[in-house]
């Protein structure tokens, strides 16, 4: 989903500005007789492209932003995810990475334009798809519906949402162009006429009648029939495989008249966690635009929106999945290979589409800004601490005698510390009850009960197919027994006494984000048995890591000091000085299986090298210290290598082998 160039678009010498437009008079329309958009009267075409401020650490929007206008791109696609703003009914969080308003008043700073597609869907491959989980506290809600509780919840946002969004239409003086009413909503089983005109009227309400509303959906009849409504423009989108004229021809087949858009031309493609890296031909991808921009010269007025122009980083819980016949997770990385790199770096894709671009359209003069410099802090070696030696008072990382980057290695297993992780105590239920009966939204929850009997001999510890969602890792008496899997191994052999305690780390690995399965439950959706004989009396421990680790925990803790890693969940800490400068660096986990990592409490995602394909997370420079420790905490989810320590590298490894090389100096 892309976004809009900057300025003035494509603009053909045959359609300068016509003399009775009137350059106080701001307007962004329609033309349905010359089949084009008009800006202030004169004809107007662009090229877009998407940046996803939820992807991006807000420090380094300006430089993302920069890079897109210096290719040529006049407009900025942008998706604002409903359940990143409103974590809990009511209460909102709109500061720090999450200032949409300052995120637009720099487009508008740099030059650009701006789509705005504020849903209250917008699949993206993000979290429920944008949506909040909290909708899922009323199990029989049907989301994106004319279901009374679901459109309450919507209308409430949106009330708070596009208020913010008004002023800076263009209209009224900002710089955005056209905002997005749904998304892809043809994809989807309910086909509620009802919902889509309820959406149009608060739209209205709440931006006014002048601005600018559309649709996207794919191109096939049947999305098309029920992704569109009258009022709502109605554009689609396809990739570079795509045949142009038969793709803009099933648009025509729902608007015959007005401008042909994409609005989102695919750069690249999404990683799912366990199958290749992928990637699309640069050839292909500037073969495609130029296609397009050909088509729009010679044909009519039409519109590319790149989808992705940059990706980012899923950060902490924040991939989606999607359901192609199983459960399938998105990677962290969302480096989609697009022209900018999951790090903001020019790409030979991206000089390939400006090439392209120059071609239709002079470029902004200046020199494209280069890659952000990178550095390989190297290996952190995790070892048992050392006390300092009496003659040094400084910590054991200071000593000169201590390599720069050694890293202390403390642990603590996740069963010991549920009285931190969960302060508030269980919730005792005689079944298991999800993360949504709970309230918890993401992370991991603990489901606790004791073995009935004696089982001396092999017993199966099963769960009925597809109620473990969506990794459960068992411990029986604190020993890590195994894992089960939403679409896996559903089933363990274990061994214990009656009283022996049964604990499964439950982990929820993001919820779907496309197609009919929005509405995706975790945790224990079914009951466990023992050869067949369900296990009752649960205790509930839903865990608040995160809260935890921003508190301090557990760097201000007395843990274990060791030199092993253990199987099984646990915590590993330590710390690291960067050489006088915080840059952006990738880090690696030779050995490790599975788990979490925080750097001074910020979440980088998940890892998950045995799995892949990707093999590093990105750290982006603005969340490390110069002159002072860096906190490093991983929870390892099935079991630490034999001597741990972490790699920080100057390039990602996302496929097993090195990544395409970015074009710009470092």
């Amino acid at each position: 989903e892309a976004a809009a160039g900057l300025g003035e678009g494509l603009q053909d010498p045959s359609t300068a500005p016509l003399p009775q437009a009137s350059p106080l008079a701001r307007s962004f329309q329609l033309d349905y007789e010359e089949d084009c958009f008009r800006k202030d009267g004169a004809p107007f075409r662009y090229i877009s492209g998407s940046i996803h401020y939820a992807r991006v650490p807000r420090p380094a929007w300006r430089d993302r932003l920069l890079k897109m206008y210096m290719s040529g791109l006049s407009t900025v696609q942008v998706y604002v995810p409903w359940n990143y703003h409103e974590p809990l009914p009511g209460v909102y969080d709109f500061a720090g990475d999450r200032d949409v308003e300052a995120f637009l008043d720099l487009t508008a700073e740099l030059g650009l334009l701006v789509i705005l597609r504020p849903g209250p869907y917008i699949c993206a491959e993000w979290e429920m798809g944008g949506l909040p989980a909290w909708l899922l506290w009323k199990p029989d809600i049907v989301l994106r519906s004319s279901d009374p509780g679901y459109l309450a919840a919507v209308d409430s946002w949106l009330h708070v949402l596009l208020p913010k969004i008004k002023p800076r239409l263009y209209q009224h003086g900002g710089n955005i162009i056209s905002v997005q009413v749904e998304n892809e909503y043809g994809s989807y089983y309910a086909c509620d006429y009802e919902y889509l005109r309820h959406l149009l009227g608060s739209f209205r309400a709440l931006l006014g009648s002048e601005v600018l509303l559309f649709t996207t959906d794919g191109t096939r009849a049947e999305e098309l029939r029920c992704g569109t409504l009258q009022g709502l423009y109605a554009t689609v989108d396809f990739g570079p495989g795509s045949n142009v004229t038969e793709a803009f021809g099933a648009q025509r087949q729902v608007e015959p008249k007005g401008p042909l858009v994409n609005s989102e031309y695919y750069t690249g493609w999404l990683d799912y966690w366990g199958e290749a890296h992928a990637s699309t031909s640069l050839v292909q991808v500037a073969r495609g635009l130029e296609d397009m921009l050909q088509l729009g010269a010679n044909v009519n007025m039409q519109v590319v929106s790149w989808y992705m122009f940059h990706g980012g980083t899923n950060f902490a819980y924040w991939s989606g999945a999607d359901f192609k016949d199983q459960y399938k997770p998105v990677t962290t990385s969302y480096d989609y290979d697009a022209p900018l790199s999951e790090a903001g770096d020019p790409t030979e894709k991206l000089f390939a589409i400006r090439t392209v671009i120059s071609k239709f359209q002079p470029l902004p003069v200046g020199p494209m800004p280069p890659a952000t410099p990178k550095y390989a802090y190297g290996s952190v070696a995790l070892q048992k601490v050392s006390p300092c030696p009496e003659v040094c008072a400084a910590p054991a990382w200071h000593c000169p005698a201590a390599p720069r980057l050694s890293l202390s290695l403390q642990y603590a297993d996740l069963l010991d510390v549920l009285d931190v992780l969960c302060p508030s105590g269980p919730i005792q239920s005689r079944f298991p009850l999800t993360f949504e009966a709970i309230k918890q939204a993401h992370g991991f929850v603990v489901y606790r009960t004791q073995l009935p009997r004696d089982v001396l001999d092999p017993a199966t510890l099963g769960a009925p197919p597809h109620s473990v969602c969506d990794r459960g890792y068992v411990m029986l008496q604190q020993e890590y027994q195994g894992t089960l899997e939403r679409d896996g191994q559903t089933t363990l052999r274990v061994t214990g006494r009656a009283g022996d305690t049964l604990d499964v780390l439950l982990e929820n690995m993001g919820r779907i984000s496309f197609g009919a399965n929005v509405s995706d439950f975790k945790g224990l959706l079914g009951n466990l048995s023992l050869d067949s004989s369900p296990l009752s009396n649960w205790l509930i421990y839903p865990l608040a890591i995160d809260t935890a680790i921003q508190q301090g925990w557990p760097h201000a803790a007395l843990l274990k000091s060791s030199s092993q890693g253990r199987a099984g969940p646990a915590f590993y800490t330590g710390t690291f000085e960067t050489p006088g400068i915080a840059w952006d660096t990738f880090v690696k986990f030779p050995g490790w299986s599975k788990g979490q990592l925080w750097i001074n409490g910020f979440n980088l995602g998940r890892y998950w090298p045995c799995r892949g394909p990707q093999q590093t997370l990105f750290v982006p420079g603005s969340v490390l210290h110069v002159g002072r420790p860096n906190n490093i905490t991983v929870l390892e989810l099935e079991g630490a290598p034999p001597a741990p320590f972490l790699l920080f590298l100057d390039r990602p490894l996302f496929n097993k082998t090195l990544s395409r090389s970015t074009v710009a100096t470092e």
